[in-house]
């Protein structure tokens, strides 16, 4: 499709520069009226600081503040593609519910009304090219400074002030393109007028990928007398349907509930562009009224259009409203809830990884759901069911009578449920590397990459047990089956513990007695020779049983090692005050010494 579009788009803008120098000057205005938007945007992800993010993450509260923060964050951003996408992303994450989400999308469709009142109210009365040339100046010199916040406000700066230049050449271009050619000439009247400018009011938006765009080109058009004001109607009402292509094209790379948002961006902005069309006479002698009561001019259609604009979006929202719970009830049908299928990443798309905070908060999502899928893998390697293990008070005593073997090919295991995990993690984590993260995201990105891999590593260990564990533990063999009895029982302790640990409110975490469990661990396997030797000796433990235990002893210490430091990492919050005193207590790397070298005999 591209390789047809781009060509055609090209060769028709070559076109009318010939015909016309001043569809140049039309044309510029609206590039650099686009590439401020850009630098915006730029500034939201360095500027912000995540405080939009924020806002968007508490809007679940009530649909009331989710349609407030909407219209807040696009008065801000003048960008309601923009504010779309973070939802999407957001939703994508599980930081906001859906019907938070379509709150944020009603909220946006008012908010981008401010810049029309802007252009039409200041942009088109003011030389607002004398503003944006000084603003672009000073903008530079932030830009190239290494401060987060400084370049965030130079990108904001410049945005503007891109903003603004662009709205002066488009309206210089209009001004100069009446003299060679009245466009008035193709006015439609009536129906064909609405249902034919709308569309074209549509299509300008899908290819501009913007309606704020689509509507400072009709404003300015209007106010050069280059569109009737009738067909100035039907164009805000098109672009309000094309803006939805915007997040339609961000839900390709979301999960399910960021294409139900997607979904219900599209039905509400059909569902309100269809109720303008229908009702344009009446609301036309609306904004009549309102115009006058603003004391807006008879002759200010840019203004009026303005109005037009707000009165439509706003109607969309309160018409919705009532029936909000049956659109959620009808997205959650139309795309439901896909069977979760473990095998897969669940949280791990392209649409979370447009936002830092919801990169960090997916990643850490996907990580648990590799170790829950480690933690079943280990338990059944171990012939132990994890429900049985996560319900008795007796771990020991649940241990010694599991003796049937669960059925399990390890290996399949592996490569479906942690392999193809862990790969999609890294994968992400890698492009994540490629953007220009805040250092604390990046950090906590390469620490939850470090967690998976002790992860994967836990189940390698425990992939070299499984053949062992159904030779010596599916019948009571005397002492090499209370040795491996052992084993069995410390990993099965380790997983419940940190299991009680992601159970238990973030303020209650500690490390201590994560550092009491790896000094049990490294006292145990300095003491295991010991303890095969002195049943060598009294006759109990064949030398093959005991070499096959030393080898898997190691490896069952191994994954004990990397699930303690798995959960360390993950749970234990390093930053608070609690945090710097249990670093004090914790034991020190030397008394956590490796365990003396064991011979390993294959």
């Amino acid at each position: 499709m591209t390789r047809i579009y781009l060509p055609v788009a090209i060769a028709t803008l070559i076109l009318a520069f010939w015909f016309s120098p001043d569809v140049q000057e039309i044309a510029a205005g609206v590039a650099i009226f686009l590439f401020g938007m850009l630098m915006l945007e730029d500034s939201f992800k360095l500027f912000s600081g995540g405080a939009i993010e924020r806002l968007l993450e508490r809007a679940t509260g009530s649909v009331s503040s989710a349609i407030s923060l909407g219209f807040i964050s696009t008065t801000i951003l003048q960008s309601s593609s923009l504010v779309s996408v973070i939802a999407i992303s957001f939703l994508s994450a599980g930081l906001i519910s859906l019907i938070g989400g379509v709150g944020i999308i009603f909220g946006a469709n008012i908010g981008t009304t401010t810049g029309a009142w802007l252009v039409a109210g200041l942009g088109l009365k003011v030389n607002i090219a004398a503003y944006a040339m000084p603003m672009i100046a000073l903008s530079i010199i932030l830009v190239f400074q290494k401060s987060k916040a400084l370049r965030g406000t130079g990108f904001a700066l410049a945005g503007i002030g891109f903003l603004f230049l662009g709205i002066h050449h488009m309206k210089e271009g209009f001004d100069a393109f009446k003299d060679q050619i009245d466009l008035t000439r193709f006015a439609l009247p009536g129906l064909m007028g609405l249902m034919v400018y709308s569309l074209i009011g549509t299509a300008a938006t899908v290819i501009m990928q913007s309606s704020h765009a689509t509507m400072v080109l009709i404003l300015t058009a209007l106010a050069a007398g280059q569109i009737s004001y009738e067909n100035g109607l039907a164009l805000a009402i098109g672009a309000n349907i094309g803006t939805t292509i915007t997040a339609i094209i961000g839900s390709f790379g979301a999960n399910y509930q960021g294409k139900r948002l997607a979904l219900a961006h599209l039905i509400f902005n059909l569902l309100t562009a269809s109720v303008a069309l229908v009702l344009i006479v009446p609301l036309r002698e609306l904004v009549e009224w309102v115009s006058a009561g603003l004391s807006i001019a008879p002759g200010d259609y840019a203004m009026k259009l303005a109005v037009f604009h707000t009165i439509f979006n706003a109607l969309g929202v309160l018409l919705m409203l009532p029936l909000l719970n049956r659109l959620i009830a009808f997205l959650e049908t139309r795309i439901p809830e896909p069977v979760p299928d473990v095998s897969r990443p669940h949280f791990l798309n392209e649409a979370v990884d447009e936002f830092p905070q919801t990169l960090e908060i997916a990643l850490r999502k996907e990580v648990f759901h590799l170790y829950e899928n480690a933690a079943q893998l280990i338990l059944h390697g171990l012939n132990l069911h994890r429900e049985k293990i996560f319900a008795t008070k007796d771990i020991a005593d649940t241990v010694r009578r599991s003796r049937s073997p669960v059925e399990l090919d390890i290996d399949e295991g592996y490569e479906t449920r942690i392999k193809t995990l862990y790969s999609a993690i890294v994968e992400f984590t890698t492009r994540a590397g490629n953007k220009r993260l805040p250092p604390d995201i990046a950090e906590s990105v390469y620490a939850l990459r470090d967690v998976a891999s002790g992860v994967v590593q836990a189940v390698k260990s425990v992939k070299h047990l499984r053949k062992n564990i159904l030779r010596y533990t599916t019948r009571d063999q005397g002492a090499v089956t209370a040795l491996y009895d052992g084993l069995r029982t410390e990993i099965a302790r380790i997983t419940v513990e940190i299991r009680k640990l992601g159970m238990a409110a973030p303020e209650d975490r500690s490390a201590l007695w994560l550092d009491q469990e790896r000094a049990q661990i490294e006292e145990a396997a300095r003491s295991t020779t010991q303890r095969v030797d002195a049943l060598i000796r009294s006759g109990e433990l064949s030398a093959t049983a005991a070499t096959s235990f030393l080898n898997d002893s190691a490896y069952a210490y191994s994954a004990m090692r990397g699930l303690i430091e798995a959960a360390r990492s993950y749970y234990v919050e390093r930053d608070s005050a609690m945090a710097e005193v249990e670093k004090l207590l914790a034991l020190d790397e030397e008394e956590l010494a490796e365990p003396q070298e064991t011979m390993h005999i294959s």
